[in-house]
């Protein structure tokens, strides 16, 4: 079995004193966090934010104190490989992107939508988890 290791940002704005997440459409049908593998010479904190910019074109003021992951198995091209999955939180002001190729579309969903949006139970839990952390720390 193989391992792998990404990292990506649980990025949201604030509008009209509510908040919002960035969600992205994958082409493999499902929503997520911007996010994607860790590099040779990266931490996790530095993949994280250039996978932000790759992916959307925008910059996070990241959240001190918030750091989640999620782990799971998939298999691709007849392999089993194990993923940890790590989250950061960050604070963006601009809220248009430049969506990359690797995506189909986005949207900036409030707590409720954004956790019946995501795909993934595992996601949803980093979006509980970020959204407590913000109502009690930030």
């Amino acid at each position: 079995m193989k391992r792998q290791f990404s990292a990506g940002i649980v990025s949201y704005h604030k509008e009209n004193d509510m908040l919002c997440y960035l969600l992205l459409y994958y082409f493999g049908g499902y929503w997520d966090f911007p996010k994607g593998k860790i590099e040779e010479g990266e931490n996790k904190l530095q993949t994280a934010l250039r996978e932000l910019k790759e992916e959307t074109g925008l910059d996070a003021q990241i959240v001190r104190g918030f750091e989640d992951h999620v782990e799971y198995f998939f298999r691709a091209e007849g392999e089993l490989f194990f993923k940890t999955v790590f989250f950061f939180l960050g604070k963006v002001q601009i809220t248009k992107i430049s969506l990359s190729h690797e995506h189909l579309d986005y949207g900036w969903f409030g707590y409720e939508q954004a956790y019946e949006q995501l795909t993934y139970q595992n996601s949803k839990d980093v979006l509980e988890r970020a959204n407590q952390f913000l109502a009690e720390f930030v």
